[in-house]
């Protein structure tokens, strides 16, 4: 009985080191390089209080710059019209950085404030759009960006303005780029 016994021991833990445990360390290792991966990213590599020339030296000159209400100014390295993301560094009026983010992403794009914001609001937070359209009859003129959402969907976010530049709406949807079911619509 007792061997019995210890064969069902030693069965019951032969799985744990079977496909169960390649599964497990596969998925770990996947979420390591995940975490590696996201160290390295332009907007992660910068402290407030650094000098602008810093981040200028090796992103190369802003394809973007606004001007800020607060007398400083806004970065702006998009990867558009190809690309998902648009690096954006806030320069306080003494030329120090103040924080540098990626702009296209969810979190960024729910700050937009229907009813409030305007098209200058929307250019100065997120830069030129990949594609502007224009619907007569809604009477709407739309902004369109491309952005990688949860770093897994390549997705779409417009900016629908009415006659006098107002945000009246806003939309996500799949990026026809990278979905074939969708390529033909568009």
């Amino acid at each position: 009985m007792s061997n019995r016994h210890h064969r069902k021991a030693a069965s019951t833990e032969a799985p744990a080191a079977g496909p169960a445990g390649r599964l497990r360390r596969a998925a770990l290792a996947a979420l390591s390089a995940l975490a590696l991966a996201g160290c390295a990213q332009p907007w992660q590599q910068y402290q407030a209080g650094a000098d602008e020339s810093t981040i200028v030296a090796r992103l190369g000159p802003p394809r973007e710059s606004y001007d800020l209400p607060n007398g400083g100014k806004r970065l702006m390295w998009p990867t558009q019209p190809m690309g998902e993301t648009t690096t954006a560094a806030d320069i306080d009026a003494s030329g120090k950085i103040v924080n540098v983010r990626q702009v296209l992403q969810p979190n960024e794009f729910y700050r937009a404030e229907v009813g409030k914001w305007t098209k200058g609001d929307v250019l100065v937070n997120f830069g030129r759009p990949v594609e502007t359209s224009y619907f007569p009859l809604m009477r709407r003129e739309v902004w369109t960006y491309r952005y990688l959402e949860d770093n897994v969907w390549y997705m779409m976010f417009s900016f629908y303005f009415d006659d006098q530049g107002v945000l009246r709406l806003t939309q996500k949807t799949p990026d026809p780029l990278h979905d074939p079911d969708r390529r033909n619509l568009f």
